[in-house]
């Protein structure tokens, strides 16, 4: 088996970020730190992207099954739908009844090298939002679930700007780098982007959008901020679990 030159860049963005959740850094080292960590994951997806388009079958499309386990399993999904389809994967999100309790999941489709940088930057990200939700103390005479709700929501939308902003950067200084060669990186992402989308119809011909939620609670402003400072990247690979807190 050919080895993946890719590897080395992951091994990176994980050692980044291991010094960016150190407990001993300062702050304005893990801002540091993070930005590193937030360029490598969107210059590594761009990077496979081309790649595979130079050696066919190299990355194909695959899927995968993720559970969101209680408490905020609808929140954790969002989150994980979020990253995933702005690293250019997509995602179909389920809910069925499981012993009298519902049951959360996303069914991912991606590119191998996409569904292992969604896989990556989720672990980190929850990770981090259990860490710091338990350290935002709920405003007094405010319903707790509502408000770490609104926390996470919040968490998401920020992380969704970042995340946006960075794979936009990727794609233009890729642009720019290769426009001489004659390879289109637009092109190449768009190829790329119809085969997942075609693999997900296939497996389920008859989706609907799902309909917007209303949150009541005030944590929004909290979470937003803590999005900002969140880490882009992960140090951990899907498998380690942490739940947010109750």
């Amino acid at each position: 088996m050919t080895a993946d030159p890719t590897a080395p860049v992951l091994a990176k963005i994980r050692k980044l970020l291991a010094k960016a959740e150190d407990q001993a850094a300062t702050q304005e080292e893990a801002e540091l730190y993070t930005a590193k960590a937030a360029q490598l994951i969107a210059d590594y997806g761009i990077d496979a992207a081309l790649l595979a388009a130079s050696v066919p079958g190299s990355d194909v499309v695959g899927d995968r099954i993720v559970v969101l386990d209680a408490p905020f399993g609808k929140d954790k999904a969002e989150l994980l739908a979020e990253v995933a389809v702005l690293l250019r994967c997509r995602a179909v999100m389920r809910r069925e009844r499981v012993d009298g309790a519902t049951t959360h999941s996303i069914h991912l489709f991606g590119h191998e090298s996409d569904l292992a940088r969604t896989d990556l930057l989720f672990t980190s990200l929850l990770m981090q939002a259990s860490t710091w939700l338990a350290r935002t103390p709920v405003p007094a005479g405010e319903h707790k679930a509502a408000f770490r709700r609104s926390w996470l929501a919040g968490f998401r939308i920020a992380i969704s700007r970042r995340l946006a902003q960075a794979e936009s950067d990727a794609q233009r200084e890729a642009s720019a780098r290769t426009s001489s060669s004659g390879v289109s990186t637009s092109l190449v992402l768009a190829d790329r982007s119809a085969l997942v989308v075609d693999a997900m119809t296939t497996a389920y011909p008859r989706l609907s959008t799902a309909r917007a939620r209303s949150l009541s609670g005030s944590g929004m402003p909290g979470g937003y901020a803590a999005g900002q400072r969140a880490d882009l990247g992960g140090t951990r690979l899907r498998g380690a679990k942490r739940q947010l807190t109750r």
